[in-house]
């Protein structure tokens, strides 16, 4: 797109040479403000947006559609583990919650286990009509942590809520 000095010169000769028979006319730039809010992909990590504490309120909940790490503390306190089960093997634990279908992987080698997604990516806890959390309070410590902790420390996976939806 050309530039308003582009365009100025341009006016200025075509009325200088005869071309135009008209007034000279003056082009202003229309000063508009815009605030451009992107919606950051969730696998392009690049797209994220650094955060501030103003952003959830105007958020889809995108960060409640990452896998949820969870140990087994989080399960004590989300009150799917009985405290006594701490101490079974956490193989054992993953095979019971695995056939509730309250997580969908464990990884033995680190002790992590992945909490269970909606077919939309949501957290199973994540209340679809308010997008807020079911379990806030009992909440595990990957989402009392993010976004300093999380793929991308320090940035968030922000897409603006949908007015009147």
């Amino acid at each position: 797109m050309p530039t308003l000095r582009f365009r100025q010169k341009v006016v200025h000769k075509l009325n200088n040479s005869g071309i135009i028979a008209r007034p000279k006319t003056v082009i202003h730039p229309i000063k508009m403000k815009t605030t451009l809010i992107a919606a950051a992909e969730v696998d392009r990590l690049e797209t994220w947006q650094r955060y501030t504490s103003n952003m959830c309120h105007g958020c889809h909940s995108t960060c409640c559609t990452l896998p949820v790490e969870v140990k087994i503390k989080d399960l004590i306190r989300i009150g799917v583990v009985d405290e006594f089960e701490k101490d079974e093997p956490p193989k054992n634990v993953a095979k019971r919650l695995q056939k509730e279908g309250i997580i969908e992987r464990f990884n033995q080698k680190s002790g992590i286990f992945t909490l269970t997604r909606m077919s939309n990516d949501d957290c199973m806890y994540l209340d679809r009509k308010s997008r807020l959390c079911t379990i806030y309070d009992k909440r595990p410590d990957t989402c009392r942590n993010h976004p300093k902790v999380g793929p991308r420390p320090g940035y968030c996976a922000y897409k603006p809520k949908v007015v009147g939806r």
